[in-house]
């Protein structure tokens, strides 16, 4: 039964502070009972549970029941060596919607005490998706330019094109011809206000303030549930103990509106049928790397929905300018989205298969912002 194992406390002494400090997550467990009684801070993050309700919780509770994992764990509990370490698919605590299998190296190993039992573990595709996260940016933020340069080239002669539409029109014979210099002037309009949403972002100063991520969420959560009232759900799964960041208000906002807007669309059919959710999640990530700078804490937040996810076709250029997996879609509210996010010095990513499609994002708390 949870927070019901006992050897917590006499246990304490054994465990080292230096635990606390490593980016790695590592637990310690009772090697007969299976009891935990010990994470580190980036243990609490990868199982989205924090130190004091971890204890009394059963390693197959966390983990499944692991045939590798249980065999590492009875070598080293019998002594036949001091350690082991062998890479293996972790079935991490389940989350509301799906649990993660994760590919992980994992380390077993003994304390002074034999009846405690070190358990450490990175994932394989850390460094993979740091890469990959990299690679992604630049490619975008090269798509960005070429757009920003391109909206400036079309906007001045487009001007042109409008104005020379309505002179034509004011000369034209009969009115039945006017329909044609109707039809350039709106498509002009149209054009002129992609235009406006492609230089939006740079136009506008960015301006800090402190700000509760979860009034944000509100907000946004307000204004969805606003254009889709029925047949969907919004979860809050919120930690509430999150120090205030330091950002752009409106910016944060539009930025989460974009994204739980598409999911909300996405979401179509699931609305018909009553079973669509949406879930905000916020937590905390420590030791976190964005863009080759570490830094000790960040904003962890999560748009996840339950609908058909992205189509592979278009998912690897998602936050790509005019790229829309919906008819009729604009192709913008992603590209801003992550736009907005990096002038925060944060990041963006999304993993999405059918039945969920989570998008992430993390912001960097700075040193005033933890002190303030």
């Amino acid at each position: 039964m949870r927070n019901s194992f006992k050897g917590a406390a006499s246990a304490a002494p054994f465990v080292p502070n230096l635990l606390d400090q490593l980016p790695n997550a590592v637990i310690i467990f009772d090697g007969k009972t299976k009891h935990l009684f010990y994470a580190n801070p980036a243990a609490e993050s990868a199982l989205d549970l924090s130190r004091k309700s971890i204890v009394g919780y059963l390693l197959s509770e966390l983990f499944a029941d692991n045939p590798a994992l249980n065999s590492m764990i009875e070598e080293v509990g019998s002594s036949a060596t001091a350690a082991q370490r062998q890479e293996m698919i972790l079935h991490v605590f389940p989350n509301t919607i799906h649990y993660d299998a994760v590919p992980a190296h994992v380390v077993i190993a003994l304390l002074e005490d034999p009846d405690l039992i070190l358990m450490e573990w990175f994932p394989l595709d850390q460094q993979l998706r740091s890469e990959r996260d990299e690679r992604v940016t630049q490619q975008v933020e090269a798509n960005k330019q070429l757009m920003r340069n391109l909206a400036h080239e079309i906007k001045n002669p487009l001007g042109g094109i409008r104005g020379a539409a309505q002179l034509l029109e004011f000369e034209l014979p009969e009115k039945g011809l006017r329909e044609y210099t109707q039809v350039i002037i709106k498509e002009s309009d149209r054009l002129q206000t992609l235009v406006d949403r492609l230089l939006a972002p740079h136009r506008r100063a960015h301006t800090t303030e402190l700000i509760n991520v979860h009034e944000s969420l509100e907000r946004v959560r307000s204004l969805v549930l606003a254009e889709f009232p029925s047949g969907l759900r919004i979860i809050r799964n919120y930690d509430t103990s999150l120090p205030d960041i330091i950002g752009d208000k409106e910016q944060l906002i539009q930025a989460i509106l974009n994204i739980a807007h598409n999911a909300a669309q996405a979401l179509s059919e699931e609305i018909r049928r009553g079973t669509a959710v949406i879930e905000f999640r916020t937590r905390v990530a420590r030791s976190v790397t964005i863009a080759k700078q570490r830094y000790k804490l960040a904003l962890d937040l999560h748009v996840i929905d339950n609908g058909p996810g992205i189509p592979d076709e278009i998912r690897d250029r998602i936050f790509f300018p005019l790229v829309s997996g919906r008819e009729g879609g604009s192709g913008l509210g992603l590209t801003l989205a992550q736009t907005f996010v990096q002038q925060h010095q944060g990041f963006i990513a999304c993993e999405s298969q059918p039945g969920k499609t989570d998008f992430h994002i993390q912001i960097p708390y700075r040193k005033q912002e933890l002190s303030a």
